[in-house]
């Protein structure tokens, strides 16, 4: 669904330019390969086409390099559209996926999205937060002059820094400024606790160790916890907080752990056997429970990050166009080896993390198809051939030359970027199923 939304406006992009450039439209399909389904309508009878593997879509436009064209539409084929018109065409397929992400942050921004604040525990000891005199419950306003108003953005700003090796100034609420002596960032994996080194840990308020949730088809449930269960001690070792429970479940995987609780003013004795889950190379314990909060403290933690209609287009806009930078800094960085290439990600994780966000709510399944707009955008406009970049960098050198490119240039242009995206793709797709295996 996520592919195909983003498909869609895509290659609506191209289809609209192109009726405004007086090119005839033969076909827009969703998908390749086998037609599922197909109809024609419009002036032009145009086919509107859904194929069966639905990773992409196309929009077939009247050409005479392709075919025979009849004599009285040949002024309407793209081949003979002035070069400036054939630029509009191919950059409205990339500029309506910056329009689609603009519109869903001005949406997003426009409703509030409820976020936590940019507050940090306790940094870990000889961190440099912690050297930097950094203590649980500092909330970090800015980061070398960028606004973090949640803790995502805070994430976000120390990651663009970290990776691009910057010093990083840090804006706290209460007005000091403080200077983070950092190494510069390890980019082997982003997904994992890549802040941890840094010292900047997301604040977690103590809380008691009362069970508030208990998964049905996990393990606490197996043992017969319940929500309201106040733990008290586990293998006879007292737990004085809901942390203090989950280090030592983590601490477990798949060993026993006899349990001392209190439910409704009665005390008993569980045991539990928590499952064994890999965790950033770790083999770690849960029990698929979790803790009872207090709402009225939950919500000191959290913002809502909130502007009107006006400001909301403009801050979507801003934010568009910051994903857009950082997402060629990071590929830039990727080519020149100064980060991991296995960060880089495919349609299965595509597809993992759009139904991960999805399950969360409308609100993250939005901001999540807002980011793989951004990115198919500016992955569209790489200069390589059989992409759209690769056109716009034929057609601008026609511009400064005043002629074509060759038939012979372009035939070789396309062989070497079937390549390039065949190698692309298949990195793509090992690391997606390097995830998948390794958890």
């Amino acid at each position: 669904v996520a592919i195909g939304i983003l498909v869609v406006v895509h290659e609506f992009g191209h289809y609209l330019a192109a009726r405004l450039a007086g090119v005839k439209v033969l076909r827009f399909s969703v998908g390749f390969g086998k037609p599922l389904l197909s109809r024609r309508f419009g002036r032009d009878l145009t086919e509107w086409m859904l194929s069966a593997l639905p990773l992409g879509g196309y929009v077939k436009m009247l050409d005479e390099r392709e075919g025979e064209v009849p004599a009285a539409e040949a002024h309407r084929s793209f081949n003979r559209a002035t070069v400036w018109r054939r630029i509009g065409i191919v950059s409205a397929g990339p500029i309506a996926n910056f329009l689609l992400a603009i519109v869903f942050y001005w949406a997003l921004f426009l409703h509030g999205l409820p976020a936590m604040k940019p507050m940090i525990g306790e940094p870990p000891a000889n961190t440099p937060a912690a050297q930097a005199g950094l203590v649980a419950g500092d909330e970090i306003r800015r980061v070398n002059g960028n606004d973090t108003p949640s803790f995502q953005d805070l994430r976000l700003n120390l990651l663009r820094a970290g990776v691009a090796g910057d010093a990083l100034t840090l804006e706290l609420a209460d007005g000091r400024s403080v200077q983070l002596d950092a190494a510069p960032m390890q980019t082997e994996n982003l997904e994992h606790d890549i802040l941890r080194p840094l010292g900047i840990v997301r604040y977690d308020p103590v809380l008691d160790p009362v069970i508030g949730k208990v998964l049905p088809d996990g393990a606490a449930a197996r043992a017969g916890f319940q929500p309201g269960d106040r733990l008290i001690a586990a293998n006879g070792t007292p737990l004085a907080s809901w942390q203090d429970w989950v280090q030592r479940v983590r601490q477990h995987p798949a060993k026993p752990l006899r349990i001392e609780y209190e439910r409704q003013g009665q005390h008993g004795e569980l045991t539990v056997v928590p499952e064994a889950v890999d965790e950033a190379g770790q083999r770690v314990g849960k029990i698929g429970a979790g803790p009872q909060i207090d709402e009225a403290m939950l919500a000191t933690l959290m913002t809502e990050v909130r502007y009107g209609p006006i400001d909301a287009l403009w801050h979507g806009a801003v934010k568009t166009w910051d994903m857009s930078v950082f997402t060629l800094e990071m590929m830039g960085r990727m080519v020149l080896g100064q980060v991991s290439w296995k960060n880089l990600s495919g349609p299965l994780t595509i597809a993992d993390y759009a139904g991960q966000s999805a399950a969360l709510g409308w609100i993250s399944f939005v901001g999540f198809l807002a980011l793989v707009s951004v990115s198919l955008g500016v992955l569209n406009l790489l200069p390589i051939p059989l992409l759209d970049g690769g056109h716009l960098m034929y057609y601008v050198a026609e511009v400064f030359t005043g002629r074509p490119v060759s038939e012979r240039t372009m035939e070789i242009g396309s062989r070497i970027g079937m390549i390039l995206l065949l190698l692309l793709m298949s990195f793509a797709l090992f690391n997606d199923l390097q995830r998948l295996i390794g958890g």
